[in-house]
C-alpha cells in the first residue's frame, strides 16, 4: 500500500484545495497523506479534518525553503504541532520575504515593459502563499510566453531578467524549528540537487550533524539508481526514508502516489515517522 507525503494545495502553488487532495488520496487508495505547502501551514487543519471524514490518516506537513552553505534546498517537516505559536511566528518572516520578492519581481517585469498589477496577482492567488508560479501563470495568460517553464527560463528563473532572491532561514534553523514544534525534518528531493550524486554525501553528512531526521527517497524524478544511492546514505546515517509525488494539481502533468507516475512510497514510512516523533518527544 502507498502513502503520499508531499503535495501542494491552493495555499501555496497547487490548484486543489486540501480537502480535494484528501479525496483524491482516498480515490488512489492511499493509506496516509501529508499536505506540504511551501512555507505555510494554513491548509493543514483542513486536510486533517478531511482525512477524518474520508478515512484517510493525515499527518501535519510543511515544506520550508532553506539555504546551506549557499545551496538552496527544501526541508520537509512532518508530524509537528500545527498550533505551536512560535512556528507560526517563525513562518511569518518567510511569508513576508515572499511578499517583498513578488513586489520586486513585478517592478523588474515593469522595467521590461511587462505590466502585472498586484490586483491581478491577488486574483491569481486569492489565498495562501503567492510565488513565482502564480506570476508565471499570468505571463502565460497574457500570451507573453507559451508555458510556465518558458516563463521561468526566460524571466523568472535564477539569474534571469526578473529574478529576485528572497529571505531564507538556514537548513539548521529550519530543522531546529521543526523539532521545537515536535516534528521531524526531512531533506526534500535530494536527487535533484546533483544528478551525478557527487554533492549529496557531504551535504547529507553536514545536515545530519545539524540533526536531520530523514531523506525523501521515493520521488518521481529519482531514478532507481538515485534511489539506491540515497537508500545507502540513509542506512549509513540512520535516516528515515520517506517519499511523495510533489503533486501540484493542474500546474504540472503529474498525479498523487498510486496514480500514473508509478510512485508508491511504502506505508511503513508512517510507522517510522511515528516512532521517530515519539523518540523526539518522550
Amino acid at each position: 500500500m502507498c502513502v503520499d507525503l508531499h503535495a501542494h494545495s491552493i495555499y501555496s502553488d497547487g490548484t486543489a484545495t486540501p480537502a480535494a487532495l484528501v479525496q483524491l488520496a482516498q480515490k488512489n487508495r492511499l493509506t496516509a497523506f501529508a499536505l506540504t505547502d511551501h512555507d505555510t501551514i494554513d491548509g493543514v487543519q483542513e486536510a486533517v479534518t478531511a482525512g477524518a471524514e474520508n478515512n484517510v490518516p493525515v499527518i501535519s506537513g510543511l515544506e520550508i525553503s532553506a539555504i546551506h552553505r549557499g545551496i538552496s534546498l527544501h526541508i520537509l517537516g512532518y508530524n509537528f504541532d500545527s498550533s505551536y505559536p512560535p512556528l507560526k511566528e517563525w513562518l511569518a518572516t518567510l511569508q513576508q520575504g515572499r511578499k517583498e520578492r513578488n513586489h520586486r519581481i513585478l517592478e523588474k517585469l515593469k522595467a521590461l515593459g511587462i505590466c502585472i498589477s498586484h490586483e491581478e496577482l491577488t486574483k491569481q492567488s486569492p489565498c495562501g502563499q503567492t510565488g513565482r508560479p502564480h506570476i508565471a501563470k499570468l505571463l502565460v495568460t497574457k500570451g507573453l510566453v507559451k508555458t510556465m517553464n518558458q516563463a521561468f527560463s526566460q524571466y523568472l528563473g535564477a539569474h534571469k531578467p526578473a529574478w529576485q532572491s528572497r529571505f531564507a532561514y538556514t537548513a539548521a534553523e529550519s530543522i531546529a524549528m521543526i523539532h521545537q514544534a515536535g516534528g521531524i525534518a526531512v531533506l526534500a528531493h535530494p536527487g535533484q540537487l546533483d544528478r551525478g550524486m557527487k554533492l549529496q554525501p557531504g551535504l547529507i553528512r553536514e545536515l545530519v550533524e545539524r540533526k536531520l531526521d530523514g531523506l525523501e527517497i521515493y520521488y518521481p524524478s529519482h531514478s532507481r539508481k538515485i534511489q539506491n544511492r540515497l537508500l545507502d546514505l540513509a542506512r549509513k546515517h540512520d535516516l528515515l526514508a520517506t517519499g511523495g509525488s510533489d503533486f501540484h494539481g493542474n500546474n504540472r502533468a503529474d498525479t498523487l502516489a498510486g496514480g500514473s507516475n508509478n510512485i508508491c512510497p511504502p506505508d511503513t514510512i508512517i510507522e517510522a515517522i511515528q516512532a521517530a516523533t515519539s523518540q523526539l518527544n518522550p
